[in-house]
């Protein structure tokens, strides 16, 4: 017989395991290629979809097979600002923000303090005073001292309905810093969808907040092994530590929280970018969602978070990981 085997239990690439700090996930990407390279979405479900496997190295190859896969409703993100990053003593730091005058109305109710442009003419004052305010001009004029752009985006939650304030983040431009302004210039007080960022086919990571399961003991936390039921009490640690030294270590598994963590999936393959409605709604809605109003996408695979969670997505950054069955097309999808 084979000797017992008992190797650690949770992974240790996750400590401190505690509530994130903020639901509405912000990531970093970079590339060479101009344009946008990250995206926001929201979770609406699972579903199957069917196609054929054209992965030599699968034992199903050029056979029909069936995978999960997520969808995700993606309105188009409004652009309402433009930032300016400069070279600091240790990293980065930012320069100024440009507003775009067509702000949303929802966009005060979630930033607190933020004030539109006044249209009221400004009194002469015999003193001049220093306008801190910035202007695409102004960046123009510091293109030296400025080392990249990025833009500041809000999701179109109302367009979903069910939530009115939408979800603020930063999307990371690719190319020369040039070429970033010049894409940021344009773009100012308009949309970006996600055909602008993504193309069918590609590999995402995924990142966003787990689903939360609150205070949660160590057999559920850490998949620790039961006591026998002899033993006065069945789901805790056998023994936390030695008496000398007396200490617990961190790798010990105690109770505390679990889930409700910032967590990125790597590569995931985008199949399908659409906003044919009838193809993808069942005829009751998704679970705890409802039926999708805008263009979606599905990507093959489970995604962190439940149902309305929102999910950042960009293009990857590790090199592609070809395992299991590839499908060349969707050619079925199998609504639950």
């Amino acid at each position: 017989m084979s000797e017992f085997n008992a190797p650690r239990r949770g992974s240790m690439a996750f400590y401190p395991r505690v509530r994130t700090k903020k639901e509405t996930p912000t990531i970093h990407a970079h590339g060479t290629e101009p344009g946008p390279l990250n995206f926001l979405c929201y979770k609406a479900g699972m579903i199957q979809i069917a196609g054929k496997n054209v992965h030599k190295a699968s034992p199903t190859f050029n056979q029909e097979v069936v995978l999960p896969a997520t969808v995700l409703e993606c309105p188009p993100l409004k652009i309402f600002g433009v930032r300016a990053y400069e070279k600091d003593e240790i990293g980065e730091n930012v320069l100024s923000d440009v507003i775009a005058e067509n702000v949303d109305k929802f966009l005060s109710e979630k930033i607190t303090n933020f004030k539109k442009p006044s249209q009221k003419p400004k009194k002469e004052s015999k003193q001049a005073t220093k306008d801190d305010s910035y202007t695409l001009d102004d960046f123009q004029k510091e293109m030296a001292d400025i080392t990249r752009f990025t833009l500041l985006v809000e999701t179109q939650a109302a367009k979903i309905g069910f939530k009115k304030k939408p979800d603020l983040t930063e999307i990371w431009l690719g190319g020369t810093k040039e070429q970033q302004f010049a894409y940021a210039k344009e773009k100012l007080g308009k949309e970006v969808s996600i055909e602008e960022v993504f193309k069918e086919g590609q590999f995402l990571d995924v990142k966003g907040v787990t689903k939360g399961h609150g205070f949660r003991g160590p057999v559920k936390r850490f998949n620790i092994r039961s006591l026998r039921p002899k033993n006065k009490r069945m789901n805790v640690v056998g023994s936390i530590g030695p008496w000398h030294p007396h200490t617990v270590m961190f790798t010990v598994g105690r109770p505390g929280q679990m889930g409700y963590q910032s967590r990125t999936e790597f590569n995931k393959r985008l199949m399908k970018i659409s906003d044919d409605l009838v193809a993808i709604n069942p005829k009751s809605g998704f679970a705890n969602y409802g039926n999708i109003k805008n263009k979606y996408a599905i990507i093959v695979g489970s995604l962190p978070g439940p149902a309305k969670r929102c999910l950042a997505l960009r293009k990857s950054t590790r090199p592609e990981q070809k395992v299991g069955a590839l499908l060349d097309t969707v050619k079925t999808i199998i609504k639950n």
